[in-house]
């Protein structure tokens, strides 16, 4: 760790965040696509069957029940490569975290290092992504399901007797589904920094999920401002990854003919799955970076973390078992070994 602790601005984590990034890209770049090519490989998969039916298809009718032995295991396939990508997603975010620390403290760290680590706690892992999953996005989508359920029995019964009312259900629908969006954003923001506890803390799930709530106080505005550049971030590397491939599949001869219509619908898809990977490839290590960086500037704000890594640098304090207990940062100063002086 080549620069002084202090309380950073967004400004400076997110220029600090690019010049970790910059400086070990292919690491980063690498742990971030682990998930991606489970749902590339799946997209993959869908691609291959859906130009087998429509060739093979149209030659000869299939029978209902081979139909629907196809729509089982593609449906087999999908709940396989759901639980696969959650569970490597958790894995990732967790080696991510990991060699994102490692960086922040100026220590060497490679994929397989970081990996090894995440799979140590991986139990740990997955159940604190499992409950951010649950917490953010399950439980918001059951609401808004139950609500258009009610909402669609409401309209029906409206519609059946003839008293108006209709625009107040879809009003109050309306605001539910705002309240819900903003639940959502609140939650990922309260729940942004369990990982990066999880990692430096060496915590349980439940632990690293208090710290989150406590440490995310004062700053969720700018967490938000980061996701947010981020969203934009990867629409404009979407745009300029598909905008070229348009063109190019626009100016190439008999195309858009009905002979091919097919091949450049199933070549298409393929070109929105791939940009997809690539922009998620490219953007999950800047969340993972920032995140670890605005986990670390919470701990100097409120914890005095740059203190006692001067203490510790200096050998004026030693982290014995008590303190790791008693004391999170002893725990991130034990698990992660300091940085030689002039790194």
């Amino acid at each position: 760790m080549d620069e002084h602790l202090h309380p950073s601005t967004l400004g400076e984590i997110l220029d600090r965040t690019a010049r970790l990034y910059r400086a070990r890209f292919l690491v980063f770049l690498g742990i971030g696509s682990f998930p991606l090519l489970i749902l590339l490989a799946y997209a993959g998969f869908i691609a291959v069957l859906a130009t087998w039916a429509g060739t093979g298809g149209q030659r000869k009718p299939v029978p209902p029940s081979d139909l629907a032995i196809g729509f089982i295991i593609l449906g087999g396939m999908g709940l396989i490569a759901l639980i696969a990508f959650l569970a490597v997603s958790a894995l990732a975010a967790l080696a991510m975290n990991h060699a994102a620390a490692r960086a922040f403290l100026g220590q060497s760290f490679t994929i397989r290092d970081s990996c090894t680590a995440a799979w140590r706690r991986g139990w740990r892992a997955i159940g604190l992504y499992a409950v951010q999953t649950v917490a953010i996005w399950v439980l918001p989508t059951g609401a808004w399901v139950v609500l258009t359920l009610i909402s669609a029995g409401l309209g029906a019964l409206i519609a059946g007797s003839g008293i108006g009312g209709a625009g107040l259900v879809v009003l109050i629908e309306f605001l539910v589904f705002a309240g819900l969006v903003v639940y959502g954003f609140w939650m990922a923001l309260q729940l942004s920094l369990a990982f990066p506890a999880l990692v430096v803390e060496q915590s349980g799930a439940w632990v690293a999920l208090k710290r989150s709530f406590t440490l995310a106080k004062g700053t969720r505005g700018r967490i938000l401002l980061l996701y947010l550049l981020c969203a934009a971030l990867s629409w404009i590397l979407s745009i300029a990854i598909l905008f070229p491939v348009l063109i190019g599949m626009a100016l190439i001869p008999g195309s858009n003919s009905p002979q091919h219509a097919q091949t450049a619908g199933v070549i298409m898809a393929l070109v929105v799955y791939g940009s997809m990977f690539v922009v998620q490839a490219f953007t999950r290590p800047v969340y993972g970076i920032a995140l670890m960086l605005f986990y670390y500037d919470q701990r100097i704000r409120l914890e005095g973390f740059d203190i006692e890594w001067m203490m510790l640098k200096a050998g004026l304090i030693v982290p014995t078992d008590a303190q790791t207990k008693a004391k999170p940062w002893a725990a991130s100063v034990s698990s992660i070994e300091p940085a030689p002086p002039n790194t």
